[in-house]
C-alpha cells in the first residue's frame, strides 16, 4: 500500500518474497511473524516501517471514541467546539506527524477522499458506554472483516497499513473474543497489514482493571495471540502510576510491543514527561493519544501531536517536546 508523502521512504528490502526472519532497518530489526505469506511479507515490513518511522515504535492517534464515549469527549467544558465535528479528527491526522490514524470504517470513507494522504489503521469493532460493565460483562464484535477492509483499501487507494481490535479478559465473552481476535491476527497477516490490540481488562470479575500485574498478563495475551502491538491502559499501583510499573508488562509481551492509553486530557507538559517516562523508563513502545490531541484546537493538536512524535521517533527530551507543543524554536 502507498506510502504516505509526510512518511520516512522505507529501509531497501530484498524482493525476494521468500525473506524470512528479521529483516535490519536504519536502526532496528523487524521480525516478519512466520503467519506471514511469502506474497504479504514486503507488504507488512513497508507498513510496520512506514507507521513506526522506521524506529520500531508507533505514535498512533486515536480517532475510535466516537463510539466508545458517544459525544462525551467531543463537546463541554475545556474542549475546544472545533472538536464536535468529526473532520477535525481528519484535519489533524492530515496536517500533523504521526504514525497512524486510528478510526472506523464508515468515517474514513465519508472523509478519506479529502484526506488521502493519511496513514490509516482502520478499528474493526467498537460498542458504546451506554451500558455500565456492573450490568452486563462486555463484549466486542467485528464490524467488518479483513478481507472486506482490504477490498476497500484497494477500491480506494487510500494508504491503509493496519487493523485493530478490542478484546476484554475477563468477560464472560472473554473466549469469543479470543477466537475472533486469532482470527483478525492471522488473517490481517495474510494480507500484510499490521495488527494493534487493545487489551482492557474488564468484567464482573475483574477488580483492579488497572493493576500491574493484570496489566503484564493482558500483554502477554497479546503476544500469545501474535498481535505486532498491544495497547493497554497504564498500570497503577495505590498512589503509584510511575513508568516502572510497564516493566513486568512489556517482558511478558515479548516481541509485541506495548504502547500506552493517553487518557484524560491534562496539562500538555506533564503528559509529555509521562509519555517520556514510559518509553525511557518503562521501556514501552509509543502511545495511543486521543482527547490530549483532539480536544485542543487544530493549530494546538498539531503541535500536540508533532511534540509526542519527537519524544516517540526522535528521542526528544520533555523540554524540547514542550518547545514544540507551545511552537517555540528548538
Amino acid at each position: 500500500m502507498a506510502l504516505c508523502k509526510h512518511h520516512y521512504a522505507p529501509c531497501a528490502i530484498s524482493k525476494d518474497n521468500n525473506v524470512r526472519g528479521s529483516v535490519m532497518s536504519k536502526t532496528h530489526p523487524i521480525r516478519v511473524p512466520l503467519d506471514v505469506p511469502a506474497k504479504g511479507r514486503i507488504s507488512y515490513l513497508e507498513n510496520f516501517q512506514s507507521i513506526t518511522f522506521d524506529t520500531g515504535r508507533l505514535m498512533m492517534f486515536a480517532g475510535d471514541r466516537k463510539v466508545e464515549h458517544l459525544n462525551d469527549d467531543f463537546t463541554g467544558p475545556g474542549v475546544h467546539p472545533d472538536n464536535g465535528d468529526p473532520e477535525h479528527l481528519f484535519r489533524i491526522a492530515s496536517k500533523a506527524r504521526i504514525g497512524v490514524f486510528a478510526t472506523h470504517l464508515g468515517l474514513i470513507a465519508r472523509y478519506g477522499e479529502d484526506y488521502p494522504n493519511i496513514p490509516y489503521l482502520v478499528k474493526l469493532d467498537g460498542k458504546t458506554n451506554l451500558i455500565p460493565p456492573e450490568r452486563r460483562d462486555p463484549i466486542s464484535t467485528a464490524w467488518f472483516t479483513v478481507e472486506e477492509v482490504s477490498a476497500f483499501a484497494k477500491q480506494s487507494g487510500l494508504s491503509i497499513h493496519g487493523v485493530g481490535y478490542t478484546l476484554y479478559p475477563g468477560s464472560a465473552y472473554e473466549n469469543e473474543m479470543l477466537r475472533t481476535a486469532a482470527q483478525i491476527i492471522r488473517e490481517a497477516h495474510a494480507h500484510g497489514l499490521v495488527v494493534v490490540l487493545w487489551v482492557c481488562p474488564r468484567g464482573n470479575s475483574i477488580k483492579d482493571e488497572r493493576d500491574p500485574h493484570l496489566i503484564a498478563g493482558a500483554c502477554g495475551l497479546a503476544a500469545s495471540l501474535g498481535s505486532d502491538f498491544v495497547r493497554v491502559n497504564a498500570p497503577t499501583a495505590g498512589d503509584d502510576s510511575s513508568a516502572g510499573l510497564f516493566k513486568e508488562a512489556v517482558l511478558a509481551a515479548g516481541r509485541t510491543r506495548v504502547i500506552c492509553a493517553g487518557g484524560a486530557t491534562r496539562d500538555a507538559t506533564v503528559f509529555l514527561h509521562e509519555i517520556h517516562e514510559q518509553i525511557h523508563k518503562g521501556g514501552i513502545s509509543g502511545t495511543a493519544t486521543g482527547r490530549n490531541i483532539h480536544e485542543r484546537t487544530l493549530p494546538e493538536a498539531i503541535r500536540m501531536c508533532n511534540a509526542i512524535s519527537a519524544v516517540t521517533f526522535d528521542n526528544a527530551d520533555v523540554k524540547t517536546a514542550t518547545a514544540i507543543y507551545q511552537g517555540r524554536r528548538v
